[in-house]
């Protein structure tokens, strides 16, 4: 394993991606929705959700720095399974797994942009603004990726700051008695409710991305994935702790779709809603823009594994526009017709099976990567008893739901069997190391 390599990207700038990537929209988007399944428990939910990604990243920094590459979950698969069934059919996941983070956020940004029209209006504006911001961002990517890209950096800096100030001026004013162990959902709601909002921390993983840029990469990337995952945890432990301590349950159910921006109105007022919306349609936009044009670029990178059609492979100026188009296409369709607790078991239960895929390729390459196995090991278990947890009370709360899961599952194998077989490709599920 390489000690060193050249590249350009310090520890503050990787640290960074990870921390754009995670408070990329996600926490705008489902504080509502944890809060209504875990009552006063819901910094718990995050809290556990957030281990859950942390030992997570203790696979993905090992395997970046032994195989660093664009690919990053993609390279990682293929290098510990090979090109077979099952590992594209993983991929073919992750991609559809993005497809839904994109719906997220584009369903976000809506929801708050919404929230600025009478409430006779709403639903209108919000499928709209939804619409929209996918096509508006995809026209961007395909005039100039850049467009977005150059003010990245700053809308990170923004929505960090915008939320410390939220969390400095709302902690003097919370209620002790609505986080109190009393008020939280049983247990096993507790689990479940933090895996539901689990997509919340996926972004860390856009570290592995970044690999091969990285100076120093054996010594920065481990500390960038696992402090930017910190910086998170307590981020949204101090977010979900100032929202249920300064608003009622009930009312914060009732605007869960903008929640964060409800909870602003006790300590900031309508100053304080307008700061928190603006900032979550900034953040959700920056994320589409982000992640659209990197769902699309991972459609790339699968054909060019061979699983996915030639087609996506093709570039136009430099870009893939077939996998932006369809990538586009299918996020205005899912956001516009599934609901966020729907949207959101999907995105959560997808990153759970895929970063237990990653945490064994681990466990299989522990002494090349130079891992400790068992803890590698305890990643794949721990994502694995989350996604039954999520399933559990999927099933319990809403079964209707896991039909959307089935079928996103479901739709990566079918699509992975379907292009093998008129390629004349064999159906072996793994091809080895």
């Amino acid at each position: 394993m390489s000690t060193s390599r050249k590249g350009n990207l310090s520890y503050w700038e990787v640290t960074a991606i990870g921390v754009g990537g995670m408070v990329g929209g996600g926490i705008f988007a489902v504080l509502g929705l944890s809060v209504e399944l875990t009552s006063g428990g819901a910094p718990i939910a995050f809290l556990i959700a957030g281990v859950v990604a942390l030992v997570t990243s203790y696979s993905y920094a090992h395997l970046s720095v032994t195989y660093p590459s664009q690919g990053g979950t993609v390279a990682f698969l293929d290098r510990a399974f090979g090109p077979g069934l099952l590992t594209g059919s993983i991929n073919i996941l992750l991609w559809i797994s993005y497809i839904v983070m994109l719906s997220l956020y584009a369903y976000a940004f809506g929801s708050y942009g919404a929230s600025f029209f009478s409430p006779d209006s709403h639903i209108f504006w919000k499928h709209v603004l939804i619409t929209g911001s996918v096509f508006t961002i995809t026209g961007l990517n395909l005039l100039s990726a850049k467009l977005i890209g150059e003010a990245e950096d700053w809308i990170v800096l923004l929505k960090v700051v915008i939320l410390l100030l939220f969390i400095g001026v709302g902690i003097w004013g919370i209620d002790s008695t609505r986080l109190a162990p009393p008020a939280w959902s049983s247990p096993l709601h507790l689990i479940a409710g933090g895996m539901i909002v689990f997509l919340a921390y996926e972004g860390f993983e856009l570290i592995a991305n970044t690999a091969q840029d990285v100076r120093d990469a054996a010594r920065i990337l481990p500390r960038a994935f696992f402090s930017s995952v910190g910086f998170v945890i307590v981020l949204y432990l101090l977010v979900a702790i100032v929202t249920v301590g300064t608003l009622p349950i009930e009312q914060i159910v009732a605007a869960k779709d903008y929640a964060l921006a409800e909870a602003a109105r006790p300590s900031l007022g309508q100053t304080g809603f307008f700061l928190i919306a603006v900032a979550a349609m900034l953040s959700t936009a920056s994320a589409i823009n982000a992640t659209i044009y990197g769902a699309a670029r991972l459609s790339y990178t699968i054909a060019k594994d061979r699983e996915l059609p030639a087609t996506l492979e093709k570039k136009v100026w430099g870009r893939p526009i077939e996998g932006l188009l369809i990538t586009s296409g299918a996020t205005v369709l899912i956001s516009n017709l599934v609901d966020l607790s729907s949207i959101s078991m999907m995105g959560s239960a997808g990153f759970l099976l895929i970063f237990a895929a990653v945490n064994s390729a681990n466990v299989a390459l522990a002494d090349k990567t130079k891992s400790k196995r068992l803890l590698s090991l305890t990643g794949a278990v721990l994502c694995l008893g989350a996604l039954g947890s999520l399933i559990w009370q999927t099933a319990d709360n809403s079964p209707v739901q896991l039909w959307f899961l089935l079928a996103m599952i479901g739709a990566a194998f079918a699509i992975e069997i379907v292009f093998r077989v008129f390629t004349g490709q064999t159906m072996n599920l793994s091809k080895g190391n």
